[in-house]
């Protein structure tokens, strides 16, 4: 049995109310051809390079109850960066997780502390992966800088994840178009399982300006096969990709290339 994933690349704003806007069209957009897991990137409450701390809401606050309406009422499940409180001024940067009868958060683990950026002065790390099901398919989820952790792939894997979800805000500079296409596949040939990466737009498709050196994204999301193939892919500017996947390939490539079970660290 198939699966279709909808992968919704949007350039976010500093304003929730703006982005839920976003959100819920990607939603029914994504639902009218057909998908049953809807992307979208990390940071879609709001933007980076603004104060986060003024925007943070509880899981249970209005914008994840809004997005909580939106996926029951298409009957879909979504992920979907937002900000959490956590100590002090600073937040979790959090994927949403819900649909009909799902409900659950994942929070980023890997804080980026890379390129001049210091994630962890304002953002507060998680530490417990999470592997949800979506119609009998199990997805781990992670989060832009998680990527390039090969280990927290494999330990999805070992939770049960056939597909693993990357939501991105990534940063622009040299090379860093071909270092996310690079490790999206190489995530996905240490777990065997297919990559379904998400990232924000490229703000300067939408005539934006990168605010304050943060990492505002540069498109180009992706879906990947358990065996490294790029199924399909988008540019930098804002688009929905809907790309099928088949669980049964997972099996498969495992058997081939068992890289889980032959593990000796």
């Amino acid at each position: 049995m198939r699966v279709r994933i909808a992968l919704a690349q949007i350039a976010a704003t500093p304003e929730p109310t703006a982005n839920l806007h976003l959100v819920r069209e990607a939603v029914a957009s994504a639902a009218l051809r057909g998908a049953s897991l809807v992307v979208l990137p990390e940071a879609t409450m709001c933007c980076f390079g603004v104060p986060l701390h003024p925007v943070a809401e509880p899981l249970d606050g209005p914008w994840a109850t809004a997005v909580r309406k939106a996926a029951v009422e298409a009957g879909v499940t979504v992920v979907v960066g937002m900000f959490t409180p956590a100590d002090g001024t600073r937040v979790r940067n959090t994927l949403l997780v819900t649909g009909p009868g799902l409900d659950a958060a994942y929070d980023k683990i890997h804080l980026f502390d890379a390129y001049g950026f210091t994630e962890s002065r304002t953002v507060a790390a998680g530490d417990e992966p999470l592997v949800v099901t979506v119609d009998g398919v199990g997805v781990g989820v992670s989060t832009c800088y998680d990527i390039r952790f090969p280990g927290l792939y494999q330990a999805l894997a070992d939770r049960g994840a056939q597909v693993s979800v990357v939501a991105a805000s990534w940063g622009a500079g040299p090379g860093k178009v071909e270092q996310w296409q690079v490790l999206a596949r190489a995530r996905a040939l240490d777990s065997t399982t297919f990559v379904a990466a998400c990232g924000q737009a490229d703000p300067a498709s939408v005539g934006a300006a990168p605010r304050g050196g943060a990492p505002s994204g540069i498109g180009c999301s992706l879906v990947v096969s358990p065996l490294g193939e790029v199924l399909d892919s988008l540019g930098d500017a804002p688009g929905l990709l809907v790309v099928d996947v088949d669980p049964d390939e997972v099996a498969t490539a495992r058997a081939a290339v068992p890289v889980l079970a032959n593990r000796r660290f």
